[in-house]
C-alpha cells in the first residue's frame, strides 16, 4: 500500500488485515518503486496506490513500475486509491497503467470486492 498519510495507511492496514491480507507500507511512490523493484517477481499480488504524495505521485510511479524489465511489471494490479474521483483523474490513472480506481473514503465492500477481481 502507498499512502502518504499515517492515519489513511492505519485504517486501510486495519481494513485489509481484518480480511487476512499481509500489507507493505511505503510513504510515497519512489518507496513503493525501489521496494518492488527489489523484490522477487511474485512477491506482492497487489499495489494500493495514492495519487497525490510528495517526492514521488502514484502516477509517476505507475508509469514507472510498468516500465520495469521483469515479468510482474505488466501483470501486478496497481489500484488507485484517492481522495479525488474526477473523472479526468479515473482516466489519467488508466492511461498510467493503473487497473482500477478507488474513490476515498474507503468503500470497504468496493475495495474487497476489487481486489478479489484481481487476485
Amino acid at each position: 500500500m502507498v499512502e502518504d498519510h499515517p492515519l489513511n495507511a492505519e485504517i486501510a492496514e486495519r481494513i485489509l488485515k481484518h480480511q487476512g491480507i499481509t500489507v507493505d507500507y511505503a510513504g510515497d511512490g519512489a518507496v513503493c518503486l525501489k521496494m518492488f523493484e527489489q523484490s522477487e517477481p511474485g512477491t506482492y499480488a497487489a499495489i494500493l496506490m495514492d495519487i497525490r504524495m510528495p517526492v514521488m505521485d502514484g502516477l509517476t510511479a505507475t508509469r514507472n513500475i510498468r516500465r520495469l524489465q521483469r515479468k510482474d511489471a505488466d501483470k501486478i494490479p496497481i489500484i488507485a486509491m484517492t481522495a479525488n474521483a474526477f473523472d479526468e483523474e479515473v482516466q489519467e490513472s488508466i492511461d498510467a497503467g493503473m487497473n482500477a480506481y478507488l474513490a476515498k473514503p474507503i468503500d470497504i465492500k468496493k475495495l474487497y470486492s476489487t481486489l478479489a477481481r484481481f487476485m
